[in-house]
């Protein structure tokens, strides 16, 4: 591996499905020197750090060492917040990965800690939101008016990911109507949505996601702002019940959805992108691009998700060289 001058060393607390791609992705970016594991299961943060190779080892405890420059928290989601607050009084840019609604808000109120310290905190750098939150900022810049944002998505990561979003079928969902928060009940609101190929049409549902509150601070004057999550009827049916199934260890194909509807023109206007991936996968390589912009100061001070980024389309550029390519659907939209 071969480092700039100046290079850091990056921290990544929990090394699961999502956090072990974005260690992979620093420790080979030339601006990182060197990446420290940590994980609440200390055999699994000793084998990822094994599999690494040079230039890695496991740390542990809470404390930053000095010679780390950037703190990404991948762990399950409800143990990112102590983390990021961390990182903050330490005067380190920090990632977070989360899609939990209530994290994601305690997160958001660390705005002015940030600040304060001047560095940047990333809420929600994953596939959804993250991926989903760069498309609807970088799409916006073609709109006059953007009135309406609606993202949906299809797969889960790690078995952290889904037992998460086996919670968030049965929880309350956030929706953003006319100027004022909405709460719906999770699982509700079918709605067929159409992903890329080769996935297709989904039935999706309303679920506890934070992406409608990560993404109005972006948009002012956003009229509706909607998230949906795809799940099946026995999913529906047995979320009120503890998972009766093991987890996949790395889940299967997903995908992402992000529509945009305003004027351009003086005219109404659609424009509906998306990606397929591994969610676990496009979650890993997400988060890394976002920690390596934060590390390069292209990232603003305070808390914020990715439809803050001030050049999206840059991101979604590194993205795509690391295989994560976005599609915009060509065609009728009633």
């Amino acid at each position: 591996m071969t480092t700039t001058a100046g290079a850091v060393e990056a921290l990544v607390v929990g090394v699961g499905a999502t956090g072990a791609r974005v260690a992979r992705h620093l420790l080979a970016d030339d601006r990182v020197a060197g990446v420290e594991v940590r994980d609440g299961d200390p055999e699994r943060a000793q084998r990822i750090a094994r599999s690494l190779g040079d230039g890695a080892r496991v740390g542990g405890g809470r404390r930053i060492d000095d010679e780390v420059g950037l703190v990404v928290a991948a762990g399950p989601a409800g143990s990112q917040l102590a983390v990021a607050r961390e990182a903050i009084h330490a005067g380190r840019p920090v990632v977070t990965t989360s899609d939990d609604l209530d994290e994601a808000r305690r997160l958001l109120l660390l705005d002015q800690e940030a600040r304060y310290t001047g560095v940047p905190l990333v809420v929600g750098a994953g596939f959804m939101p993250g991926f989903t939150c760069l498309l609807a900022r970088h799409g916006a810049r073609e709109f006059d008016t953007v009135e309406e944002i609606h993202v949906a998505k299809l797969g889960t990561g790690g078995p952290a990911c889904a037992r998460r979003h086996h919670r968030a079928l049965r929880s309350t969902a956030l929706d953003w109507r006319d100027g004022r928060w909405v709460r719906r009940p999770g699982g509700s609101g079918r709605e067929l949505v159409w992903f890329p190929e080769p996935v297709g049409g989904r039935d999706c549902y309303r679920a506890e996601l934070p992406d409608a509150a990560l993404l109005v601070p972006e948009f002012p004057g956003v009229d509706r702002v909607t998230a949906r999550l795809a799940a099946t009827r026995r999913d529906r049916l047995t979320s009120p019940l503890p998972m009766l199934w093991r987890p996949h260890p790395e889940g299967g194909v997903g995908a992402v959805r992000v529509e945009l509807r305003g004027r351009i023109g003086g005219e109404e206007a659609v424009r509906i992108y998306g990606a397929v991936a591994r969610p676990a996968v496009a979650a890993g390589a997400v988060a890394a691009a976002a920690a390596v912009a934060a590390l390069a100061g292209e990232l603003a001070e305070g808390a914020h998700g990715l439809a803050a980024a001030p050049e999206p389309g840059r991101l979604l550029r590194r993205l795509a060289a690391r295989g994560l390519r976005p599609s915009r659907f060509v065609g009728i939209v009633d």
